[in-house]
């Protein structure tokens, strides 16, 4: 199985939880803007989409969208603990979380990595992130994952969303639980594997 992804790009929350899961997978870099991948073909024709992540089964088979990718890894090791059954209300719970960072947080930074956006967007969209991560702050205050005492798929994402603030100068330092939750997952090993592997860390900045 292959993920195509781009270094520290949302493609990192399914890096992290095949890292999470024990799941083997073969790295294929894309480059976003020429939409090649690293051997030199057109990306459009694995993902018409052109955007990472997307999964290449050993079928050939395909799948692209973060989300549905994290529950794919996830639901291959039901073992990890990283999604709920399927059926089960707490899996619902995490389908909610997951859409809520993906619309409500992911899209919302998008613009901002635009040059072209004008100033009055940029400031209308970190106003509203702070707004959208005050509710993530309330439940991280109470507790150490979004989905209570077990780390799942939803906080590998909203942890690959939130290392973007610091790249657009987005403040979140009023956010200390928020703060704490991504010191506490980037300090988990198959995070970290993950994150060396896109070069994202270097071996000196690993823990034991």
């Amino acid at each position: 199985m292959k993920l195509y992804y781009s270094p520290g790009a949302c493609s990192l929350a399914p890096h992290i939880v095949a890292s999470e899961a024990g799941i083997d997978l073969a790295l294929e870099k894309v480059d976003l803007k020429e939409k090649k991948t690293a051997d030199g073909r057109d990306y459009f024709a694995i993902n018409p989409k052109g955007s990472v992540p997307a999964i290449e089964l050993d079928s050939g088979d395909v799948l692209s969208e973060g989300p549905a990718i994290d529950q794919y890894l996830a639901d291959l090791k039901p073992e990890s603990g990283l999604a709920p059954a399927n059926g089960t209300w707490a899996r619902y719970q995490l389908q909610s979380m997951l859409n809520y960072i993906s619309t409500e947080l992911h899209k919302s930074y998008s613009p901002l990595f635009n040059p072209a956006t004008p100033d009055a967007t940029v400031v209308e969209r970190k106003a509203y992130l702070q707004k959208r991560y005050a509710l993530l702050e309330a439940i991280l205050a109470k507790q150490p994952w979004l989905m209570g005492d077990h780390f799942t798929v939803a906080d590998a994402y909203l942890f690959t969303v939130t290392r973007w603030a610091k790249a657009v100068h987005v403040d979140l330092s009023a956010f200390t639980a928020l703060e704490a939750f991504q010191k506490r997952v980037a300090e988990r090993p198959a995070v970290q594997k993950a994150m060396l592997a896109e070069g994202l860390i270097t071996s000196g900045q690993v823990k034991a």
